[in-house]
């Protein structure tokens, strides 16, 4: 038997149960996890209140991000050995495979061995933040090195992730945020810019700070009425990724600004880079030589400990957080 987090009904983070269930040896191909340490991500907050893109059937287990020690090894599975420390990427249904757990599985190729100079609760907050904004920016962006780039919930574990890729390839990132209480943190972390967005009037700013050029691209999980402010300030070519749409009020299609400018708006899932090896395996090497370089560095917000989970998920949804909530086992 092994301690597991479960669902029977969706809501807030009070559904949270931890059961004792059995766990089955991993099937052909897969690895199962003694984990150490999880990371928490905004979509198992969605999936838990029955708003995500996945819906599950109750009750569910849920999460996408663990390290940990290799306790069985499935048939066919090489390259790895009992006992390795190893990190998860996350899967493509965290339904099918939930990160939760004391003992949990995941298929051969979602599985990673991590720089040892990781901590436990580094390496579970590695893969969704900088897979997520590598994707976005490197892969489907190509950020340049004289690009502006434009981040929005800049604080979040992405938004500093992309901060860092940004710097890492010499971009000059903007960091936006609602208020200013965060400014001097995100400065500290590798803003070049950063714009309060509830004091300040963010089309203006962005003007001010990106020149007639404008900026080329804009990485932004919101949505809502922003799209005006952010369209509005874009050099021509542009792209606008949106990977999110955590924005309550509907978004506009700030129609004369793309024409006049031929901007492109680009939807995104990370899954795009999971589900493709190729891109993936890029990514990775991507993110293992900024790991390795010390150019990308996983901020942790706050760690909870497992029995603390129903906490853990009500931080995630204050929106307090600077960077990642781990949660150790």
């Amino acid at each position: 038997m092994t301690r597991v987090v479960r669902f029977y009904e969706h809501g807030g983070p009070e559904v949270l149960r931890i059961e004792n269930v059995d766990v089955p040896p991993p099937a052909r191909g897969e690895i199962q996890i003694r984990v150490k340490a999880l990371g928490l991500n905004r979509a198992e907050a969605l999936l838990r209140a029955g708003s995500y893109i996945e819906t599950p059937a109750l009750p569910s287990g849920l999460g996408l991000e663990a390290a940990g020690i290799i306790e069985a090894l499935g048939e066919g599975v090489e390259g790895f050995a009992r006992g390795d420390a190893v990190s998860v990427v996350p899967p493509l249904s965290m339904v099918r495979w939930p990160a939760y757990g004391e003992l949990v599985t995941f298929p051969a190729g979602l599985v990673v061995r991590h720089p040892p100079s990781l901590s436990w609760e580094t390496a579970a907050a590695v893969w969704m933040p900088y897979l997520t904004a590598y994707g976005a920016l490197i892969d489907i962006g190509k950020l340049r090195k004289t690009d502006f780039v434009v981040i929005t919930a800049a604080s979040s574990s992405v938004g500093l992730a992309a901060i860092q890729i940004a710097n890492m390839i010499g971009a000059t990132p903007i960091a936006v945020t609602r208020t200013f209480d965060k400014k001097q943190a995100l400065l500290e972390s590798g803003a070049a810019h950063v714009i309060a967005s509830a004091h300040e009037n963010l089309a203006d700013r962005l003007r001010e700070i990106a020149g007639p050029g404008g900026v080329r691209v804009v990485l932004d999980p919101i949505g809502g009425p922003l799209f005006n402010a952010l369209t509005a300030a874009m050099s021509p070519g542009g792209i606008l990724i949106e990977y999110g749409g955590l924005s309550p009020e509907p978004t506009p299609f700030p129609l004369f600004a793309i024409l006049s400018k031929t901007l492109t708006l680009r939807g995104y899932l990370v899954h795009e880079i999971i589900g493709d090896p190729q891109r993936l395996e890029a990514a990775k090497a991507f993110i293992f030589d900024g790991l390795r370089s010390g150019s990308l560095r996983p901020v942790i917000a706050r760690t909870f400990a497992f029995d603390q989970i129903v906490e853990a998920h009500r931080f995630l949804e204050s929106n307090e957080q600077f960077g990642k909530i781990v949660v150790v086992v």
